[in-house]
Order: C-alpha cells, then sequence, then structure tokens
C-alpha cells in the first residue's frame, strides 16, 4: 500500500523525536509543579527549562512567558485580558481571534490580503476613546501572507494602543522578534512548531497589565490559573528549541513550494495563487483548481492518498469558502482554494504525488465522461 502523503502542516505538525521524548520523560513524573517537595521541584524545573526555550524562540524574557493550553487560549487572553475601550483586529484573522470578544472593528486588507495601514490609522483617529488594542497576525494561516507587523505596531503607537501578534504560523519559519516587531503581546502554539498537542504560551512585556482569564491557583504568576500541563509544555520547550534553527529549512521548503506551484501552473495556467505578489511564509501556498470546489479537491486529494486542506483546521472540520479569502476579494474562486502546507517531514517524493493526483483531477474536471 502507498504510503499517505501530508502537506497540512499548516493544521499540525508531526511531533518531533526529541519533543516526544521529552513529554514522556515528565510524563512519568509524579510530583505537581506546584508543591515545594522534591517532586514537585522535579516537575517545575522542566516547565522552567521549557520557558526559557520558547523566551529563546521569540528573544523574549523567561518571565514574560504564559504557558496556555494552545494558540487559542493565548489569544483569548490577550484580547479578554487587557481591558482596552476598542479592539482592532484585521480581517484576515483566525477565528479564535475574530471569536474572542464581541464588538471587534475589523480592519480592511488589499487583494493580497496585507493589512490596509491608512485605513488602520484612519480607524485610531477617528475617536477620542481611551487606548485601543490592535491584533494582527504574523502570517496568515491559509494564505501564508506576512503582515507588516513593524508597520502596524508604529502607527498603534502613535495613538497609545497596544498591540497584539498571532504568531502561531509565524515562529519557526521566520525570524520572531518581540522587540523588533514592536509589538506587547504574542501567542504561540506547541504542535505548529513539531511540539505536542495541549499547550502554547502569551508572551506578555513585562510593563503590559495581564488580567487572568482562568481563574484559579496563583500559576503563571497569577496570569493563568490551573495545573500547567507539564509533559506539553516540556515537549513545546524541546521543539521551540529546535524550530530556532529554521533558516535552511525555510530554503529547502521555498524550493519545494517553487517547484509545486510551477507544475501546477504549468498543468493548469489559469490556476490562481493567493497572495503571490506579497511576502509570503516558505512552506505554504493557496491555489485554484478552477472549476472544482475546494471540498471536491479535499475529499478527491485524501482517497488518492494527499492530506491538504480548505482554509483553517479549526472551522469545526468544515469545508467551505473562507473569511481570508473572501476579505481579500476573491469571489467565487475562494469557493475553488485549497491550501497545501509542507513541514520538516515534506520531500520531494510528496510533491511529486501532490502534482500527480492534482494533475487527475483537472483531468477528471476537463473531461468527466472520460475520467
Amino acid at each position: 500500500m502507498t504510503e499517505p502523503v501530508y502537506l497540512d502542516h499548516n493544521a499540525t505538525t508531526p511531533i518531533r523525536p526529541a519533543a516526544q521524548a521529552a513529554a514522556m520523560q515528565v510524563l512519568a513524573l509524579l510530583g505537581n509543579p506546584s508543591s515545594v517537595h522534591r517532586f514537585g521541584r522535579d516537575t517545575r524545573r522542566h516547565i522552567e527549562d521549557a520557558r526559557e526555550q520558547v523566551a529563546a524562540l521569540v528573544h523574549a524574557e523567561p518571565a514574560d512567558v504564559v504557558f496556555t493550553s494552545g494558540g487559542t487560549e493565548a489569544n483569548n487572553l490577550a484580547l479578554c485580558g487587557v481591558r482596552q475601550e476598542r479592539v482592532l483586529v484585521s480581517a484576515i484573522e483566525h477565528v479564535s481571534v475574530l471569536e474572542a470578544c464581541e464588538e471587534l472593528e475589523r480592519i480592511p486588507v488589499n487583494e493580497d490580503g496585507i493589512v490596509d495601514c491608512r485605513r488602520l490609522d484612519t480607524m485610531l483617529a477617528e475617536t477620542d476613546a481611551p487606548p485601543s488594542l490592535v491584533s494582527v497576525m504574523f502570517a496568515n494561516n491559509e494564505t501564508g501572507v506576512v503582515q507588516p507587523i513593524e508597520e502596524i505596531a508604529a502607527i498603534a503607537k502613535q495613538y497609545g494602543a497596544l498591540v497584539h501578534c498571532d504568531a502561531v504560523q509565524g515562529a519557526g519559519k521566520a525570524l520572531v522578534d518581540i522587540d523588533s516587531l514592536g509589538v506587547d503581546l504574542l501567542s504561540l502554539s506547541s504542535h505548529k512548531l513539531g511540539g505536542p498537542h495541549g499547550a502554547g504560551a502569551l508572551i506578555v512585556k513585562g510593563d503590559v497589565t495581564l488580567k487572568a482569564i482562568i481563574r484559579g491557583g496563583g500559576q503563571e504568576r497569577s496570569r493563568r490559573g490551573g495545573t500547567e500541563n507539564a509533559a506539553a509544555i516540556a515537549g513545546f520547550g524541546v521543539a521551540a528549541q529546535q524550530a530556532a534553527d529554521f533558516a535552511v529549512e525555510v530554503a529547502r521548503l521555498q524550493a519545494l513550494r517553487q517547484d509545486l506551484e510551477a507544475r501546477a501552473r504549468a498543468i493548469v495556467p489559469e490556476t490562481h495563487i493567493f497572495g503571490e505578489q506579497a511576502p509570503r511564509l516558505a512552506n505554504t501556498t493557496c491555489l485554484t483548481l478552477p472549476g472544482m470546489s475546494s471540498e471536491t479537491q479535499v475529499m478527491a486529494l485524501d482517497l488518492a492518498g494527499v492530506a491538504v486542506s480548505a482554509g483553517a483546521a479549526c472551522s469545526s472540520g468544515k469545508v467551505g469558502a473562507s473569511h481570508v479569502l473572501e476579505a481579500m476579494g476573491a469571489g467565487d474562486r475562494a469557493g475553488e482554494a485549497i491550501r497545501v502546507s509542507l513541514g520538516w517531514t515534506t520531500a520531494p517524493r510528496d510533491i511529486e504525488r501532490f502534482i500527480d493526483a492534482w494533475s487527475a483531477l483537472h483531468q477528471r474536471a476537463a473531461d468527466p465522461v472520460q475520467a
């Protein structure tokens, strides 16, 4: 039987062996990390080691790392834990940002999926309300388009606004430096880096006041109650440490993606690649097969042993037109798009398998009777 091909790394990337080993080691420990006896201290040591490893990935201070259950909780903690009168978010944010609180104001994007910085400036200048919170992702999970975070943060700071950046997709795939970006809060997720599910982090600059939204014990310096998921956090730390050395991997993935896109265009010249003219993550392409719905493509490719997606995996498993592509003015093409995302396990043979399966789909669409 032919081995299935996994090309959905933006949904989750396979766990790295060293991260799995670290998690398994901590699973075997007995102590609660909040206990002061030796058993608790043994477990606590792994959490604090991971705190340093995660902080190093984004050039933050270990004390600024708040461990959470994942990127969704980190985003909710950022938007709900910082009390601001106005919350402005880009129209292409992940649903965990868009659904985090009520009365969000959406910043439009252009056809390449880049935030309209002039419009952001206008929106912030429109009112004399108290300082706002601006939340814009580092890179989009569906198109891979990288946002001009430094410029966005500079505009926001002119109006006294705090800035949150969902860097779940960017960390480990590009340089993410919290100080260089100029942001106050930064979200990360373990399983996007090759760590276990069930761990994430919100990086909170030391001068930002954060109110816990999960209350209980005094864990995480009273910023997130509940016993830490020590095993997942330990794996998260090791994955972050390994992902920090990403330069060679980025070059490799970019070559694979460029090969995929060129060969797809050779088969179907009218294929549209979203965000093609914008800076993108090296591992991500969002492309259309004209005349065939996203849902049909995803299911047919799955039957052919190739796993891709249409939109974000966090949308309750549904397949349909993406709010991201609609915000980019994609029109009918939004319903014909799939996302192919590569990762540390991707090899040239995987691109071959995708192109073969996708080409067969195109032939079936062009000549359904013969197919």
